[in-house]
């Protein structure tokens, strides 16, 4: 990987945690650099002058009361490349959207552009500007204090309980105890070096510390620049959050639904330190941090903490918790049988356990992985262990692979075991003959199914020849206590079953697998296939097509390399990729791979099983696991993020030879399938200590989200080989928008204490917007060809004339959408903000612009009307004059989009159902049209692309009429609670759309 390196302009021990410290800055003046609209850039000195009434610039050609900007005529500042100047194409690739930021000023809405040395400087100056704009020029706190009314009063009050004989004095070891039980993640090292600095600066050593230092202590080591940058940006008074600013914060920025005055009140309450604070209902500084670290803040959506997915579809059409060799607590090769291993495994929601069945030397049968383990565990205390164990995590059924090793009696000595054990949780009824599919999840709730070998039908005997399953028997084979030899010919190996084990299965009989074809003809759905992961690897790559079909029907578990000796893990996206149900890990190797299968495996409620993409359920669809682009029929989505800070990361294992410093960077990973794999790092933070900041911006693009994970990686930059510090992994289904802790864990899955990244995380359409990075008129929006998605000929006549009735209502459906895409697109770019900002943002900027106007400026929002026009009473700016021509171009394509959609809809779906007619009969029209090998492959595909576009053609114009009536929605309510609304309530046809997790109808 290449090596970055930044170098912030910002002195190391200068941290801006007030406003005051924002305008002491200004104050000074720095090197900025000026842009122009012809792309150039200039340097110049900027400064605050000492009245606070304006900020200027030298050098400059004009005199200087024109090189100025008066803070009175600032209406907006902006952070980011958020203007056409700054989004431009000559300029886009020069500096990182952190280091911009314009001020729009004057009655004109002329914009200012300006590019910083490292975004630490932005965040003063934004800061510093927004106080005054709101303030004119009421003179700030002095600097160093941070907020009196609030926070001294609160820490002061600390300060108070502590100080016992009431002398104005506490030790300074208590001062440290204090702080650091205030901020538990903080190193008692720092706090001390705080105080040494702070008395050495008031010539005030010795063992003791005033009130006044102590919170000097509290408010320097305490306060998050980035955190009270934000809390600023949301602030009414710039000092602390009311109900309604945290309501806006919260709906706004979080995309919380229905939030409520009464929840802000909760909030403040629960999590505001200071009295007072709490009793008049603010957040400040303190308790928004407290809030923002809390698990009610965390990333990892809350609905996805409780079983959140339909689990009455087949049981094939679920991802399975499984474990291999899961008695192991070290290698697979000298490993101990443990019998904590089965426990662990099974409180991880594990959902399919592996049991090696070997003869005893008691005479009973013993289970371990190899003939070599120094102990062995035997059968019955593990089947005892599972009995108690195996419903604590997950109420959803547990499938034990029994690979027998043992003879005929202690096979027989294993099954009176299971059935007296297990008793009525032994799931032990025969298949329904007329089903086709194996029964759901919720119908075997609480049950215990055993997957091995059954007796051909036709065997009446007490035992029987079965053929052997290959795995378990290659460390068998290299420790040379083979004891069955392979019979001539190379067949399959064949071993003694007996008759009382045999009964025990039912619905996972194992049988080998010979091709696709033959599955497709014969096989049952009861019988299922374990592959070694060679074997499942070349079918994921030479037809993966034909996996993932196979797949719909019957379950697959795939089994480590016999190779792994180190007991190291495959890679299970290879294999889900494909639709395989079960892919066996060795939980007890941590690693990259078990962080995957782990973060996975959190998305339903942590129950074991995780229902597959729909795209990989319906009985006709094309799906190519290893497509390189985006998918018919699914939405691609853009990941925006966002990574700001780190908190309190621990050193390296093994890393005592650089001392206390960490230099960090972030890495973020993408796994999923090949289209969607992807990596971005973040630069190193030099010299940071604990609390590095990284205000890095990320994109990923998703094209198959429901199958995409990301992982968080920090890492320590060191100049021999990068060191792991920490890791995250969440499924991209799980992530929620905004503001976000990251709650960091250990190599080995284990939560770190006080470790966490902040980040900000948006999700925006793939066509949500940005530029293409071309230059000059080609690169210009709209110039672009507008792709459309069409159906393929399958070469049947009959069938194609259908398809064909489609393609005006495919065309349409992709107009209607695209349309409002790029309306909204523009609208968001005029008003100064990203794609991924929603609507409410959107007018609250522009109410905001109005508030800031000297002159009687007036826009309103007729909000009697369902589409609710944006009128302007006399002359307004050229720029406020094209946000709205911008806003009426949206509502207008948004209103054609909400009528027209039904229609197009109804056509695409009534389409989809004709050519679904003819797929039972395929087969026959087929044979009657001649089409074989190559042609009827073709024909097969053609068809099944054609069903899958159709279906998501029509399901993405479903999502965009709801998208479009939601965006209403929020206008309505953005125009009553911002005042340029008029003619009152809501419109009483329009009630928010929920988008609650429901399950896909099949």
């Amino acid at each position: 990987k290449k090596k970055t390196v930044s170098f912030s302009s910002m002195p190391n021990d200068r941290k801006i945690n007030s406003t005051a410290a924002c305008i002491s800055l200004m104050l000074e003046g720095c090197e900025l650099k000026k842009v122009r609209s012809n792309s150039r850039m200039y340097s110049r000195f900027f400064v605050l002058d000492t009245d606070m009434r304006s900020v200027r610039w030298e050098p400059s050609k004009k005199d200087s009361e024109k090189a100025k900007i008066e803070i009175k005529s600032v209406k907006e500042v902006r952070v980011g490349k958020k203007t056409p100047v700054l989004r431009s194409n000559g300029l886009s690739d020069q500096f990182p959207d952190e280091c911009a930021f314009s001020i729009i000023y004057g009655d004109n809405y002329e914009s200012l552009d300006l590019v910083a040395s490292s975004a630490d400087v932005v965040s003063a100056w934004v800061m510093g500007l927004r106080y005054l704009v709101s303030y004119g020029k009421h003179s700030p706190e002095a600097p160093g204090t941070g907020h009196p009314s609030l926070r001294t009063s609160w820490i002061s009050s600390v300060f108070d309980l502590a100080d016992l004989d009431k002398s104005g004095h506490i030790p300074v070891s208590r001062a440290v105890q204090l702080i650091k039980a205030l901020n538990p993640g903080m190193k008692t090292s720092t706090i001390e070096l705080k105080f040494k600095e702070l008395q050495k600066a008031s010539e005030r050593p010795g063992g003791e510390v005033a009130c006044d230092l102590f919170v000097e202590a509290y408010c320097e080591l305490c306060t998050r620049p980035e955190i009270f940058f934000l809390l600023v940006q949301f602030s009414s008074n710039k000092e602390y959050l009311g109900v309604k600013d945290l309501l806006m914060f919260l709906e706004v920025e979080q995309g919380m639904e229905g939030v409520t005055e009464e929840k802000c009140l909760e909030i403040v309450g629960k999590y505001e330190p200071s009295k007072e604070g709490r009793e008049k209902g603010y957040l400040a500084i303190d308790g928004f941090t407290r809030y923002l670290l809390s698990a009610d803040c965390s990333i990892f959506d809350p609905q996805h903490r409780k079983v959140c997915q339909d689990m009455a579809q087949p049981l094939s059409h679920y991802y399975i918790s499984s474990a291999h060799s899961a008695c192991l607590l070290e290698d697979n090769f000298w490993g101990r049988s443990d019998i904590s291993g089965y426990i662990s495994a099974l409180g991880l929601g594990c959902r399919s356990i592996e049991l090696v069945l070997w003869d005893g030397p008691e005479g009973e049968p013993v289970v371990y992985t190899s003939p070599s383990a120094a102990s062995c565990v035997p059968f019955r205390a593990v089947v005892g262990l599972i009995d108690k164990h195996a419903f604590t995590a997950s109420a959803y059924p547990l499938i034990l692979c029994l690979v027998v090793r043992c003879s005929a009696p202690q096979q027989r000595l294993a099954a009176q075991c299971l059935r007296k054990t297990l008793g009525e949780k032994l799931y032990l009824e025969p298949p329904n003959p007329v089903a086709s599919y194996l029964p759901s999840p919720e119908q075997l709730k609480g049950r215990i199914l055993i997957k091995g070998k059954k007796l051909p039908p036709g065997c009446e005997d007490s035992e029987g020849e079965v053929s052997d399953e290959e795995e378990g028997w290659e460390l068998a084979r290299r420790l040379g206590q083979e004891d069955r030899e392979a019979p001539e010919g190379g067949g399959p190996r064949r071993v003694r079953l007996s008759r009382e084990l045999s009964e025990l299965v039912s619905l996972c009989q194992a049988v080998p697998f010979q091709d696709f074809e033959s599955s497709r003809r014969g096989q049952r759905y009861w019988e299922m296939c374990s592959f070694s992961e060679v074997e499942a690897g070349r079918f994921a790559n030479e037809c993966p097509a034909e996996l993932v079909s196979y797949n719909k029907r019957f379950l697959s578990r795939i089994y480590p390399s016999p190779m792994r000796i180190d007991a190291s893990n495959m890679n299970p996206q290879d294999f889900w990729k494909c639709g395989c149900q079960m892919v066996a890990m060795n939980y007890q190797t941590p690693g990259l791979m078990m962080d995957l299968n782990a973060g996975w495996f959190r998305q339903n409620g942590a129950c074991g099983y995780v229902l597959r993409p729909a795209i990989m359920r319906e009985e006709v669809s094309y799906f190519s696991a290893n497509a390189k682009d985006s998918l018919p029929g699914v939405p691609a989505q853009l990941l925006h993020l966002k990574v700001i800070s780190g908190q309190n990361l621990p050193k390296p294992k093994g890393s005592g030879a650089k001392g206390e410093v960490v230099e960090p960077y972030v890495c973020a990973e993408i796994h999923g399938i090949p289209a969607d794999c992807a990596e971005h790092r973040t630069k190193t933070a030099l010299q940071s200590g604990d609390n590095p900041i990284f205000d890095e911006s990320l994109e990923f693009q998703i094209n198959l989200p429901e199958l995409a994970v990301l992982r968080f990686v920090v890492l320590d930059d060191d100049y021999i080989g990068d060191e792991f510090i920490a890791q995250y992994t969440i499924p991209f289904e799980c992530l929620q928008p905004g503001y976000r802790h990251v709650p960091l864990q250990s190599l080995a899955g284990e939560p770190l204490p006080h470790a966490t990244l902040f980040v900000h995380v948006a999700i925006t359409d793939r066509r949500g917007g940005g530029k293409g990075h071309r230059r000059g008129l080609a690169g210009r929006r709209g110039r672009r060809v507008r792709e459309y998605t069409s159906t393929k000929a399958t070469g049947i006549k009959a069938i194609d004339e259908v398809f064909r009735t489609a393609t005006q209502p495919l065309r349409e459906a992709t107009d209607l959408r695209e349309n409002v895409q790029n309306a909204l697109v523009s609208f968001k770019e005029l008003c100064g903000l990203t794609p991924a900002a929603n609507m409410k943002q959107c007018i609250l900027t522009v109410s905001t612009w109005l508030l800031h106007s000297d002159s009687t400026l007036s826009v309103t929002l007729n909000l009697a009307e369902q589409y609710p026009p944006m009128e302007a009473q006399g002359p307004i700016p050229d720029l406020l004059r094209k946000v709205l021509t911008a806003y009426e171009t949206m509502i207008q394509t948004s209103r054609t989009l909400i009528e027209s959609a039904d229609v197009v809809y109804g056509k695409l779906i009534q389409a989809q159902q004709a050519g679904m007619d003819f797929h039972k009969e395929l087969h026959r029209i087929e044979t009657k049209e001649g089409l074989r090998g190559r042609k009827l492959q073709k024909a097969l595909e053609s068809f099944a692309w054609n069903i899958t576009v159709l279906k998501g053609q029509a399901d993405l114009l479903k999502h965009a009429k709801a998208e479009a009536l939601d965006n209403l929605w929020q206008i309505h309510n953005a125009g009553q609670s911002c005042g340029i609304g008029r003619n009152g309530s809501a419109s009483p046809e329009l009630s928010r759309p929920r988008a609650p997790l429901e399950p896909i109808p099949e």
